[in-house]
């Protein structure tokens, strides 16, 4: 299996830390690039930014219409019925960008998986079947996609876990970023959760929550 291409940003000095932040559908990698600067990470933190690009393939709800995703949607219920096996199958694709991570030097617990919408319901996936424990599992304005199926390794079993929502998000309700919180919870998993008063979006008070956090989960 071929590596995912993917935008890279290189830190000032070698990377001691990375982030793999996975886009939504029919977006790209370049979706969340210029997010990195509005972060303010302190001159000593050497981390090194991952946004990998989903393929384009056919998704149901938009009739066919073929667009970068991670997985096809089958339906806009709100259970949000999607093609389990190409999660599955997106999910082992960002495995082997962690593997690179570490082949490149970065130990697993400094690497942190990042997921807005689609990218979320991956990062859910992959974060939590992982056999080598990460730094943290960052959603945002996602779901838990495969919360009924999935088998996790305990090996991540302690991983910090922050859940970001937007109260007024008319494509993935908040419910369904409450109902992540309220099943990991349930699962033993240590989760934050927070709200805003955005739509299907990213903020600036939630840009500040992550930088703390990516701070703590990497200091």
């Amino acid at each position: 299996m071929s590596l995912l291409p993917c935008i890279q940003k290189e830190p000032k000095t070698p990377a001691n830390a990375a982030v793999i932040w996975l886009h939504g559908l029919g977006a790209d990698g370049s979706d969340f690039v210029p997010i990195i600067p509005e972060l303010g990470f302190p001159t000593t933190m050497a981390v090194r930014f991952i946004f990998p690009n989903a393929p384009s393939i056919p998704i149901t709800i938009n009739g066919g219409y073929q667009m970068p995703a991670w997985y096809d949607i089958t339906a806009m219920d709100v259970e949000r019925k999607v093609d389990t096996d190409q999660l599955v199958a997106s999910a082992e694709q960002v495995r082997l960008l962690i593997d690179r991570e570490i082949d490149r030097g970065i130990p697993s617990d400094r690497i942190v998986l990042a997921g807005f919408s689609q990218g979320g319901a991956v990062a859910y996936q992959t974060a939590l079947t992982h056999m080598y424990p990460l730094a943290g599992l960052l959603c945002l304005s996602t779901y838990f996609a495969t919360g009924d199926t999935i088998t996790p390794n305990s090996a991540n079993q302690q991983i910090p876990i922050k859940i970001c929502h937007g109260t007024r998000d008319p494509m993935v309700g908040v419910q369904l970023g409450k109902a992540a919180y309220q099943r990991l919870t349930a699962m033993g998993y240590a989760v934050e959760y927070r709200e805003y008063p955005m739509e299907h979006a990213v903020c600036p008070d939630e840009i500040a929550d992550i930088s703390r956090w990516l701070q703590h989960v990497l200091a």
